[in-house]
C-alpha cells in the first residue's frame, strides 16, 4: 500500500471514528444497544441469517449473539424459523416491529442531523452529498480475504496509561 493510500485510510478511519460519536449522540435513548441495532440493520439489509453468520458479521461470539437474539426475540424485533432448505438450521428474521424500530431511529437521527447540517456551509453540505456514493461503496466493500494485521497496543507509556 502506497503512502498516499495509507494517509487516506488513516484520515478516513479518524473521520469515521468522529462520525460514530456523532451518530451515537444523535441516536434516541430507546433501550437498544448499538450492537443490537447493527444486528437488526444487518438483517434488514441482508435478509434472514444464521446465528453463526450474524455473530461473524457483527464481530461478537456466538454465545453473545445467541443471548442478543434471545433478547431481541423477547422484544418482538426478530423471530427464529427453521431454514426451509434444512430444517435442522435456524434462521433469524427481522419482524415488522424490528423494521419499524429501525425506521424510527433513523428518522430521529436524520431530524437531529438536519439541524447540524444547517450549521455548516452549503459547500460542505454539497460535498457530503457528492460523497454519499463513495461512503456507501466503502461501507459495502468486502473485507480482504487475508487477515488484518494483529492489533499492536501503543508502546508509548503515556498513551498506555490513558
Amino acid at each position: 500500500m502506497e503512502t498516499s493510500e495509507r494517509a487516506l485510510a488513516a484520515g478516513i478511519a479518524t473521520g469515521v471514528e468522529r462520525l460514530i460519536g456523532l451518530v451515537r449522540s444523535l441516536t434516541p435513548p430507546d433501550g437498544i444497544s448499538l450492537t443490537a441495532a447493527a444486528t437488526l440493520a444487518t438483517l434488514e439489509r441482508s435478509g434472514p441469517q444464521r446465528l453463526t453468520a450474524l455473530a461473524v458479521q457483527e464481530g461478537v461470539t456466538q454465545p453473545a449473539m445467541t443471548q442478543l437474539i434471545g433478547r431481541l426475540q423477547e422484544a418482538g424485533l426478530v423471530r427464529r424459523e427453521a431454514d426451509p432448505a434444512d430444517g435442522r438450521v435456524v434462521q433469524v428474521w427481522l419482524t415488522d416491529r424490528g423494521r419499524d424500530l429501525l425506521a424510527r431511529r433513523r428518522a430521529v437521527r436524520a431530524e437531529r442531523l438536519a439541524v447540524i447540517l444547517d450549521q455548516i456551509s452549503p459547500e460542505h453540505r454539497a460535498a457530503l452529498g457528492v460523497a454519499l456514493p463513495a461512503i456507501e461503496a466503502l461501507a459495502s466493500a468486502q473485507r480482504q480475504p487475508r487477515p488484518a494485521a494483529p492489533y499492536q497496543p501503543p508502546t508509548d507509556p503515556q498513551v498506555s496509561r490513558r
